[in-house]
């Protein structure tokens, strides 16, 4: 796999200190998969081809630079890694540690690699954030055995926490036929790299609050979720689970060239507005996206008037600062 997530490079600026993200875990757990979810590049996941060693690239989130490093998962490569920690794991700030819930069989041996990664940290006296994703919990499979599932992934959340004892872990469920899943947990994930995600998330609140919406999601090109709110259980399932595919419609017409014809994109269902909207000042900016659910029409007054305006220098200061 040659990039990862999407590169931006800042031309004049002078090179900032890189957040390392590592994602490990046995070969064929779906490492790549998600980050291809991430990518929306769909079509190319039933082509991934076990990853060989190390693969390393390089975005921005938030103005941050972030190397993340894809670790293949075949035994020979663990062995490496586990041999030469200082060479893999050193300066890693966050680690993703993904395991295939469906692969019963090999449960043990994941778990095992798991505990012997978290040693090489102590060896080398880091004490990056630990996420482990229950991958491919898939909704429909899910949905025939969901009990049995869920007390499995119960079981193992308590042996790992039980195991480590280590103060920054979480646990997440993840599938690529929900990408809210992976977004969501990604979102999380990333977020801890960035000290003014609290700030951020009670803008975009006060902002969905003067819109009086029924829900409202921020994103930035890489499918980052950078902040939410919702007014109940259904707005919040609603924009969930409509917001990678509005990303991808915008990818479309940003390769067809529609979007310098209009910058927004209005869908109404069953009585419900959907506004998809970039939040950018500049052109040249890294784009975020704004995912708006309303029951009411015209949205065009709201995303005119000085409190839209006033949100967006707000929040693009936010994000540069």
């Amino acid at each position: 796999m040659e990039d990862s997530l999407i590169f931006h490079e800042k031309e004049g600026e002078p090179s900032e200190k890189m957040h390392k993200i590592l994602f490990t875990g046995l070969d064929g757990a779906g490492k790549t998969s998600i980050i291809l979810a991430l990518q929306r590049e769909f079509s190319k996941i039933a082509l991934i081809e076990p990853t060989r060693g190390a693969q390393r690239s390089s975005f921005n989130l938030l103005g941050r630079e972030i190397t993340e490093w894809d670790l293949g998962g075949q035994e020979s490569y663990r062995i490496s890694y586990l041999e030469n920690p200082s060479k893999y794991f050193d300066d890693t700030e966050v680690a993703i540690y993904v395991i295939d819930i469906l692969d019963a069989a090999r449960t043990k041996k994941s778990l095992s690699y798991l505990y012997e990664v978290v040693d090489k940290f102590k060896e080398l006296q880091i004490e990056p954030h630990i996420n482990i994703f229950f991958h491919k919990y898939d909704p429909k499979l899910i949905h025939s055995v969901e009990n049995q599932i869920k007390s499995e992934v119960l079981a193992l959340n308590k042996d790992i926490v039980k195991r480590l004892d280590y103060e920054k872990l979480q646990f997440f469920t993840t599938s690529i036929y929900n990408p809210y899943t992976i977004m969501n947990a990604m979102s999380k994930v990333l977020l801890n790299l960035f000290p003014k995600a609290e700030l951020l998330q009670k803008t975009i609140v006060q902002f969905a609050k003067k819109l009086d919406c029924e829900g409202l999601l921020i994103t930035d090109q890489n499918s980052i979720i950078l902040g939410s709110c919702f007014k109940d259980d259904e707005s919040k399932k609603l924009l969930s689970s409509t917001i990678a595919y509005f990303l991808t419609l915008n990818d479309v017409f940003e390769d067809m060239g529609l979007e310098q014809q209009e910058d927004q994109i209005v869908v109404r269902k069953k009585g419900k507005y959907f506004l998809f909207k970039p939040v950018t000042l500049q052109e040249k900016a890294l784009p975020y996206y704004m995912l708006v659910l309303k029951s009411r029409d015209p949205m065009g007054i709201y995303f005119m008037n000085k409190d839209f305006n006033a949100f967006v220098h707000m929040f693009n200061n936010l994000v540069k600062s």
